[in-house]
């Protein structure tokens, strides 16, 4: 079963990393997404991240299984981070460890695709000229009877 989150705290690596692995798995693959300096040549200082987090960590771990189903037996771990991130630090980490290399680099590529389409966080950007703005996000899909 994969590990998943929705974070205020400092994502790090190695506790992400540790959710993965298995004796039959030779490979490993870390994707750590970080706060850049600029957005559309604009100066980024920072930016805001907000969820509804039960909403989030469902789909976190609705889309994990779609990888883990597409691509076979390996172990995966999602974090997203919310709050007030600085840039260089993470916002989002995600772990695979499969037989084999081409299906962990698949099944990370998925799952980053999947979370920017589907995940309900989003995302205010501080720029360096003291203005903010929220950048596209996604809108939830609330499934029949009200239930993410």
């Amino acid at each position: 079963m994969p590990f998943v989150a929705v974070t205020g705290d400092p994502i790090r690596a190695t506790d992400v990393l540790a959710h993965v692995g298995d004796d039959s798995h030779g490979a490993v693959l870390l994707f750590l997404g970080v706060v850049r300096d600029h957005h559309e040549g604009r100066a980024v200082t920072g930016i805001s991240y907000e969820a509804y987090a039960a909403m989030a960590e469902a789909e976190l771990g609705r889309i994990a299984e779609q990888a883990e189903a597409r691509e076979g037996s390996q172990s995966i771990a999602v974090v997203h981070r919310v709050g007030e991130l600085a840039v260089g630090e993470i916002s989002v980490a995600v772990a695979v460890s499969s037989a084999h290399r081409a299906e962990a680099y698949e099944a990370s590529r998925f799952i980053m695709e999947e979370i920017k389409k589907r995940v309900p966080v989003w995302k205010r950007e501080r720029y360096a000229d003291g203005t903010e703005e929220w950048v596209d996000g996604v809108l939830p899909v609330v499934e029949e009877g009200g239930r993410p």
